[in-house]
């Protein structure tokens, strides 16, 4: 497991519990020789990445920029995934409205932005179903409730 945690407005704790849900979301997917970054931004950076990149003028908590979404003809010896961006603020927030831990809704935001890195989706019930539940189930074994 290769990533880099990018703090560019200075919110940055220790944030060392990722590690282990990291390491559980990769290994579970067989994607332990991986490398991505997560870029923690604030709202505003994160309203003008949402606009550019999706056309949605809105602040919102986690994007994901999967770099294996273009399949080449070559495969390199380690994975590069992609990259993560969390809005902070947003997160901080919902763990508030949420009425859990900010632990628990970091944990969710990377798992899920890990997850989108990896392939998953949830535009459809089906496949949010599944998404959803591979969330709540490494979440769960990480021992992060809500």
């Amino acid at each position: 497991m290769n990533y880099q945690i990018n703090d560019l407005f200075g919110y940055k704790k220790d944030y060392s519990f990722l590690d282990s849900v990291i390491a559980r979301t990769l290994t579970k997917e067989n994607a332990a020789g991986s490398i991505f970054s997560i870029i923690f931004v604030d709202e505003a950076k994160i309203q003008e990445i949402n606009k550019a990149y999706r056309n949605i003028d809105r602040v919102t908590d986690v994007i994901s920029f999967a770099l294996e979404d273009q399949k080449d003809d070559f495969q390199l010896e380690e994975r590069v995934l992609g990259d993560i961006f969390i809005c902070i603020p947003r997160m901080q927030e919902q763990a508030v409205s949420y009425d859990h831990s900010e632990k628990r809704e970091l944990a969710f935001l990377v798992v899920h932005g890990l997850l989108h890195l990896l392939g998953y989706d949830h535009q459809t019930k089906i496949d949010e179903e599944k998404m959803f539940g591979l969330q709540k189930e490494i979440l769960d074994e990480e021992g992060i409730k809500r």
